[in-house]
């Protein structure tokens, strides 16, 4: 897909950490540094060994992002807007991984040497969010809250979730994974196979298939903000499922229609996976681990997106791409179906949508009545 790779992942394991225990700032600032520097390595790369730098220091700039920069949007929220700030943040992040892609496919489409102008646009949106990032009022998070953990010590250690949480953010990992693992191969698998079935070659056709596919992602969380998180993840697992059986309808059939209806279904589920996950967080985990909870979501995530990937690269090549494709398929609707059975039945979710403020309102709204 985009951002599975080992720097993202060793800096999911020590930014979350960081930023709960020093603040969003601190972490989320250099990490905005480090992507300007990215940047500038891939508008003026003369080698492989620059790309290379360049794409480790992406990967570490995105692990700051999904942790710190997220767990900021919701401290900014406050206690009374989390829900709202964890969509802000859920939604802004797949909106950008729609247009980033489209945009570059437009510029590529229409100049000779698009690497400057894509990396310009790039430069000049990192300097916005470094000016933005610097100026907000971020709180630091209390060091002190009971019932959890202090974040103390030093070296290297995983992310964690405090006890009475792990339920919660395993729950939104059992819709969240199967989710972005399904659009990770689309995105792989789409754009090459939609070239071929419509005849055209084009950068615009990988671009908009990954507008498409998250574009749908933002929608969807648009339209579901006062649900419950329970109904939020069982529909990213219905729309996951759904999307795995249209994709093996695509490739058995070598089909356009089916192929573009299971990235958009994909692009559902992992909208809804993220926003339920990232609302049980925002909610329920206290702020001084919010962060670090926000780690353990994306490497639940991000994990099984690269490895079944790559696996399933190696078996295509071995057995076809229907056959490999189908395979594929089958894992992850059981996947999808087992996280479902698992959020349905889950406690943890029962009791947040029991206490969900909009359904709360509207509860009281009929006793007044």
């Amino acid at each position: 897909m985009r951002r599975t790779s080992p720097d993202l992942l060793l800096t999911l394991v020590v930014a979350g950490r960081a930023a709960d225990r020093f603040g969003r700032k601190p972490v989320l600032i250099p990490g905005l540094l480090v992507a300007l520097t990215a940047c500038v390595l891939f508008m003026s790369a003369s080698s492989v060994v620059v790309l290379v730098i360049a794409r480790f220091l992406t990967g570490v700039a995105v692990g700051v992002v999904v942790s710190a920069g997220m767990a900021a949007v919701v401290d900014l929220g406050g206690p009374d807007r989390r829900r709202q700030a964890s969509l802000a943040a859920s939604v802004a992040m797949v909106l950008g991984a729609g247009l980033g892609p489209l945009l570059a496919g437009l510029i590529a489409q229409e100049t000779a040497e698009p690497v400057v102008p894509i990396f310009a646009v790039e430069l000049v949106l990192l300097l916005g969010a470094l000016v933005i990032a610097y100026r907000l009022p971020i709180p630091r998070p209390s060091p002190r809250q009971p019932s959890t953990r202090q974040v103390t010590g030093s070296g290297l250690h995983l992310p964690s979730v405090p006890r009475p949480n792990q339920n919660q953010v395993a729950l939104g990992i059992a819709a969240f994974a199967p989710g972005i693992t399904a659009t990770s191969f689309v995105l792989s698998l789409g754009p090459s196979l939609l070239s071929t079935l419509l005849g055209v070659s084009s950068p615009l056709i990988a671009g908009g298939t990954a507008c498409v596919m998250f574009v749908t992602a933002t929608a969807v969380q648009l339209a579901v903000p006062r649900l419950p998180a329970r109904s939020i993840l069982i529909l990213s697992t219905g729309a996951t499922l759904a999307s795995m059986i249209a994709l093996v309808v695509a490739v058995n059939g070598s089909l356009a229609v089916p192929l573009v209806v299971a990235a958009v279904l994909a692009g559902a589920g992992q909208g809804l996976g993220q926003l339920g996950g990232l609302s049980l967080i925002g909610t329920h985990v206290p702020s001084n681990r919010r962060a670090e909870a926000n780690s353990v979501l994306n490497i639940g995530g991000y994990v099984p997106a690269g490895v079944l990937a790559v696996l399933i690269g190696y078996l295509i090549d071995a057995v076809g791409l229907a056959r490999g494709a189908t395979l594929f398929a089958a894992i992850l609707a059981l996947a999808a179906i087992a996280g479902g059975a698992l959020i349905s039945t889950s406690p943890e979710v029962a009791a947040e949508a029991d206490t969900h403020p909009g359904l709360m309102s509207r509860a009281r709204g009929r006793t007044v009545k």
